[in-house]
This record gives structure tokens, sequence and C-alpha cells, in this order.
């Protein structure tokens, strides 16, 4: 990846009587950002940025997001023009190469998908190993994990052939597994892809038809999941994302860079949040509850939280969930669910958090995960399929920002430094003498 790198001015630091000039690069968009790669060579100290909130770990040219302003961009292209207007595999398509597709490169990309879709035979014998209460995410990771064990002719990354077939198969082979670790998760047979079907429709085909009868499915439905898929793609770097940057920076193959992002994103602070949103909404139970439940949130000594409502990076209103809410609207009026308690809880919250003067001035909008949630729930999802979705989705900017790292002369092994606060240097003491 050749850098494009500005620099337009230059940071002067002073730390224990010592000077040192650091250049000052410009994005594309966002802020300045000072180069500190020298300063402990000019001046002996480190920085201190606990979760890295003000330190960039790299150049990406793939996503951005302004929160203040409620902006996420893949590759430039804003997150709701896509959603409404572009599909699956064509904004996959997008993140992997840096421009949309023409008609025959998304065709040529779309069946290298397709004719990858299909798992190692052997790889279903790897999931008679857990068991059927197993978690659909602690089977993703091993699963995934596992895929080097299978595929090891793709896992030379030095090799730009082998990592583009990686690439196509994580994928493709992607929404197989997950379906896979559903239907073993409530006990039914496996549910194979079909080359006729696009991304998305193939991938509820698995999880949710039967051998005993056909299964059609609902073009709103996939509509609907597709835009699930497409908005939870890439989100800069993240938790998740960084783990698989830094994993790759080892040198690590594709596969267990992923399987170490999956499990990243297991954690209800990253790609738990819709779970727990719906959670929340079980535990309410009932719109008379509400209330109740809005003033808890307004009390600053009450430790209760509205999950599914404000966000880390977005100030503002997130640009995702406004996609999202007219898809979730869509799935509920084409399924008639609407008066199902935990759904009419659910837009009973909306409302308020929409028009009441408390959550408007605070920004506490509805976000992506409070959508998510309820429309995967109206699709049939159990919540411990969630992140097993947001993984899905996922992966596809997992593997762009692992390419794009593989291919960047300046990256190196990932090695935090640290405040040292332990124990001063001491001698060993003889037990009897403790």
């Amino acid at each position: 990846m050749k850098s494009d790198l500005n620099q337009t001015d230059v940071a002067t630091f002073e730390v224990g009587g010592k000077t040192a000039e650091m250049p000052v690069f410009k994005a594309t968009h966002g802020p300045d950002v000072v180069d500190i790669r020298t300063l402990y060579k000019q001046t002996g100290a480190f920085t201190f940025d606990p979760g890295y909130t003000s330190t960039a770990s790299c150049e990406s040219k793939i996503t951005y997001i302004d929160g203040d302003e409620g902006v996420l961009l893949y590759r430039g292209y804003p997150i709701d023009q896509l959603a409404e207007h572009s599909n699956f595999i064509e904004v996959a398509y997008l993140l992997l190469n840096g421009e949309l597709p023409t008609k025959d490169e998304k065709t040529r990309f779309d069946h290298s998908i397709t004719m990858h879709t299909m798992v190692h035979e052997q790889l279903k014998n790897f999931y008679n190993g857990f068991r059927r209460d197993a978690h659909p995410m602690a089977i993703m990771v091993g699963v995934v994990g596992a895929l080097s064990a299978f595929y090891h002719d793709s896992t030379d990354i030095t090799d730009p052939k082998q990592r583009l077939v990686a690439s196509h198969r994580m994928i493709a082979k992607m929404p197989t597994i997950a379906a896979m670790a559903y239907k073993y998760s409530i006990g039914q047979a496996f549910v194979f892809p079909r080359n006729d079907l696009d991304y998305t429709s193939n991938f509820m085909r698995m999880c949710f038809a039967v051998q005993a009868e056909e299964f059609e499915v609902n073009p709103v439905l996939s509509s609907a999941l597709d835009k699930i898929f497409i908005l939870h793609m890439d989100h800069e770097q993240n938790a998740s994302t960084s783990t698989v940057r830094l994993a790759g920076s080892s040198g690590a193959n594709p596969f267990a860079c992923i399987a170490a992002g999956i499990a990243s994103l297991w954690g209800p602070a990253h790609g738990g949040a819709n779970e727990a949103a719906l959670n929340m909404l079980e535990e309410i139970g009932d719109v008379e509850r509400i209330p109740e439940f809005i003033k808890r949130a307004k009390d600053k000594n009450d430790p209760f939280r509205l999950m599914g409502f404000g966000h880390r990076v977005y100030k503002n209103y997130d640009p995702r969930a406004k996609v999202m809410r007219k898809a979730c609207h869509e799935v509920l009026d084409a399924l008639g669910v609407r008066n199902e308690p935990l759904l009419q809880v659910a837009m009973e919250l909306e409302r308020i958090a929409l028009e009441d003067e408390y959550f408007v001035e605070k920004k506490l909008y509805p976000n992506i995960d409070f959508y998510s949630g309820i429309t995967l729930r109206a699709l049939g999802f159990p919540t411990d399929m969630f992140t097993v979705l947001f993984a899905l989705a996922r992966t596809v900017g997992w593997i762009a920002q692992w390419s794009e790292m593989i291919e960047d002369p300046n990256q190196k092994i990932g090695r935090p430094r640290q405040i040292y606060t332990g124990a001063p240097a001491r001698n060993y003491t003889a037990i009897d003498q403790r």
C-alpha cells in the first residue's frame, strides 16, 4: 500500500529538558495527526493512552467515521447510499478493492464467492466435538480457527494469490459455517448452500430451511438482512479490527487472525450490544413498565442504563440507525408482528427517545444495535446468534483491513508500551527469612 501521508506542520515537544520535533500529517478527512514514532529516541519518553483513543495505530484508506457529524464512509461512499442502493457482494468488492466493481468485475467476484461457499466434508465432524448447548460464538471461534488445518494451501501470507484465495474463502464460507453453528445448536440437519441464490438469501435458507419441505426466501426479509450485513461490514479501528491487525502483524495466517477477531467481537461491550439491547427489552417486558425504566435511566445514582441508545463514537445520530430503522419497520410490517409485546415495548421506547427532552438533549438516540436486535428477533434468529451474524458481516472488513496491513511497508509487529508501576527492583529472599 502506497502511503499518502502529507506533512503540513511540525509539533514541538519538550520532555525532561529535551526538545523533539515531530511531523504533523493531514488526513483526507478528520483531525491532523502528530507522528510520534521518534519521540522515545529523541526524548527517552513514551506516550500514555489507555484504549488508544488518541492514537492512530495505522494509516488506512478503508473506512472513515466522524462521530460528531454522524458520518460513516466506506472508501469515501456514505453508508446510507450503499445500504440503500447496493448489495452485500458489491460493497464487499468495494472494501476489498477500493472501487465499486464494473458489471464484469462484479460477475467474476460473485462467481468466485459462490464457488467457495461449500466447506470441507471433514469440517462437518468438527461440530460434533461441541456440546449441543454451546454458544454459537464459541463454535465460530473454534471452527474458523481450524480452517487453516483444512485449507493450508492458502496460508502463505507472502503469496498475493494465496492471500486472495484465503480472503474469498473466508467471505464465502462464513455464512455456511455460521448457519451450521445455528443448525447444530437446535439439533437440525445441516443445509448446504445453493449456487443459484444470492449471498444473503443463501444464508437465510441454510438457517431456516428443513429437508422435509421447500423453503422460499421472503425478499423483504432478505433485503433487510442484507442491509444489516452492509451496515456492519467495517467500522474503522474498533476492538475486533485492531485485534485482527495485531494478530496479523505477527505473521499469523489469515484464518487465525479472523478467529481472533471473532473472539474479540464476542465481548458484550462490542459485538454483544444488540443482544444486550434485546435482553433489556425483555427485562422491561411490558409497555406499562416503560416509565419506571425511563425514570431509572435518568437517575444518576441508578446503575441501570438503556442499552441500544447513544454510541461511544457517534455523538450525533448513528448514520447506520437511520437505514436500520426503515428496514426494521419494513420487516415488522411484512411479518405482521407489531403486536408482539416485546416489539411494542421497543417501538414505545423508540418514540420516547426521539421525543423526550432528556434523551434529545443528551443525544441518546436509538443506535444500530437497538434496531438490528429487534429486526433479527423478528427474522427468527435467537439472541445468541446476533453476534454470529455480526461476525459474518464484519469478516469482510477484517479481511480488507488485514490485507491493507500486509501490504503496508510501514507496518511493524504490534508492541504497545506500558507505564510500569509495580515493585522496584529487589533481591530474592529465602523462604525461611520471609
